[in-house]
Order: structure tokens, then C-alpha cells, then sequence
């Protein structure tokens, strides 16, 4: 992608809705799915200046580590533990408005704050997700839900 994101500054939803076309743009050009996952989680990343942002694959039943954009992560992750865990296991987004009140949160930073999960199909399983970390409580409603649904939807598995 030569020409560089370009997303200007506005509303959440403005945000979005001017990232999304490039997101799909990028993605429908590519077909290998970890180099489209790089490039998701960077254009997010920089889109929003999230603290941490990638995705973890299911192998061999487990979540392990894929490409992200942010300071180093936990690499396996159990089904059912911590946010990403619960949100393979239930196969629907997480918000998480503060992380500390979570039950079995993995803190694989003490800077994260607040969190969204949003799990990635390929014929009704959960392939992979989605994880959002922010600095700030709350940083995560509905409207991240609805776009990065929208925005995982795009991958090709």
C-alpha cells in the first residue's frame, strides 16, 4: 500500500467509516490471510492509537500470538481464560470496560486498561480473534464492535 493510510481526525464513526473502504482495499488485494491480519492490525492501530492491537490464531487448540502492532504479548492463550479465551469460547465480541474488573483477566501488561475481543469465523468456527487493548477505561461501545465485526469479516480463512 504505497499511497499510505490516510484517515482524518473526526468522530469514532467518521473514523471508521473512512478506514473501512481501505481496509477492504488492502484486503481484497492480498490473499495470504497473516500478511492481511499485519495489515489490519497496523491500519487499526494507527487509525485509533490503541495500546495493543492483533490477533491470536486457534492451533492446535490453543489462541497463539499472530501479527500485532504494540509492546510484547502473551503468546498462548487456553480456551475460556482471559478475554480472548472467553471470547473464543462464547464466539461473540468481548468489551471489557476495565480490565481489573474482569474475572480471569491475563494482564500481559499492567498499562492495558479496557479491552474489546471480537472472535474471527470461517464456516461458523472461530478461527482466530481480534484483541484490542486501550491505556484508558471505557474506550471500547458499540461502535468498535459494530465496525471491527464488519472489519474481521473481511479476512479470507
Amino acid at each position: 500500500m504505497s499511497e499510505g493510510l490516510t484517515v482524518s481526525a473526526g468522530t469514532k464513526e467518521e473514523r471508521y467509516q473512512e478506514l473501512m473502504p481501505q481496509l477492504e482495499a488492502v484486503v481484497s488485494s492480498e490473499t495470504d490471510v497473516i500478511a492481511n491480519m499485519a495489515n489490519m492490525a497496523s491500519m487499526l492501530h494507527e487509525t485509533f492509537g490503541f495500546w495493543w492491537t492483533g490477533f491470536y490464531r486457534v492451533v492446535d487448540g490453543m489462541l497463539v500470538l499472530g501479527p500485532f502492532q504494540g509492546p510484547l504479548a502473551c503468546t498462548r492463550i487456553r480456551k475460556g481464560k482471559g478475554v480472548c479465551g472467553t471470547a473464543w469460547a462464547q464466539g461473540e465480541t468481548v468489551v471489557v470496560p476495565d480490565v481489573e474488573q474482569f474475572p480471569g483477566h491475563i494482564a500481559c501488561s499492567s498499562e492495558s486498561r479496557s479491552e474489546i475481543v471480537v472472535p474471527v469465523f470461517k464456516d461458523s468456527v472461530v478461527v482466530a480473534v481480534l484483541d484490542i487493548d486501550s491505556r484508558e477505561l471505557s474506550t471500547f461501545d458499540e461502535i468498535d464492535k459494530k465496525h471491527l465485526e464488519k472489519a474481521v469479516a473481511l479476512l479470507s480463512f
